[in-house]
């Protein structure tokens, strides 16, 4: 697994700068603060679970991985708790951008916590806002179905909420079982890998561009200096200063 960047920082890296396959899914991971989102992303991508992370981090993390014998990579955006104001839930101007980048979204609440299942609801219709036109699929993941003794969202409500909203829905327990938070990643990955990549005709090149370096808030990178050109300045800078010592 490589961590990319932070979130703030996002915008679309050619696959090839860091990825030996042709093909990247891109997910971004949205709930509440402290429902699991890292260690949900990071159980996903490494196996393991670290019992204490780094809240509200909104990293970037890719792995190269098999799905369905495509060697594809995955790009999987961790980001912040969702902020509560005075008028319900509001996403920071990031976390909008990466739904705009996601080919997913994975919303995610805790099954201790009554609040970040109720915010599930307004959180999904944010997600729909935030992606205008081409809103991508959206998946339910409870978290710390472990937890027995602290659970306050019963086992029948969360896919009651998944079938009003259309989503699939998984429960899971990222501490205990690697096989179920693998699974729900695993499956929503193989249907974005058997969708076509999207094209774009000449007519509306123009205009596809013109929409992805506005939703950047990245300066594109300069391209890497041409190394033979360098060398063949330097030379001729060199021969010009031996011209001008043999000539005084």
């Amino acid at each position: 697994m490589r961590l990319i960047q932070n979130m703030t920082t996002i915008a679309e890296y050619p696959t090839s700068e860091y990825s030996v396959s042709n093909r990247a899914i891109k997910i971004a991971v949205i709930g509440g603060s402290g429902v699991g989102k890292t260690a949900l992303v990071v159980r996903f991508l490494t196996r393991r679970f670290i019992g204490d992370y780094e809240r509200n981090s909104g990293n970037l993390y890719s792995r190269e991985v098999q799905v369905d014998g495509e060697q594809v990579s995955i790009q999987v955006q961790d980001t912040p708790g969702a902020e509560l104001t005075d008028n319900g839930i509001s996403l920071p101007d990031h976390v909008s951008c990466s739904i705009q980048w996601a080919d997913a979204v994975v919303l995610v609440y805790s099954v201790t916590d009554r609040r970040s299942f109720d915010q599930i609801a307004q959180l999904h219709q944010l997600v729909t806002r935030a992606a205008g036109a081409n809103v991508p699929p959206v998946i339910l993941l409870a978290n710390k179905a472990d937890l027995v003794h602290l659970r306050r969202i019963d086992s029948q409500e969360g896919p009651l909420l998944a079938t009003t909203l259309g989503c699939s829905f998984y429960e899971v327990s990222a501490s205990e079982d690697y096989s179920q938070v693998h699974g729900a990643f695993h499956r929503l990955c193989g249907q974005l890998a058997k969708q076509p990549p999207p094209t774009t005709s000449p007519s509306n090149s123009a205009a596809s561009t013109t929409t992805e370096k506005k939703r950047s808030p990245l300066i594109p990178r300069p391209k890497s200096p041409n190394m033979q050109d360098l060398k063949r300045r330097f030379k001729q800078v060199l021969s010009a200063k031996v011209r001008t010592v043999t000539s005084v």
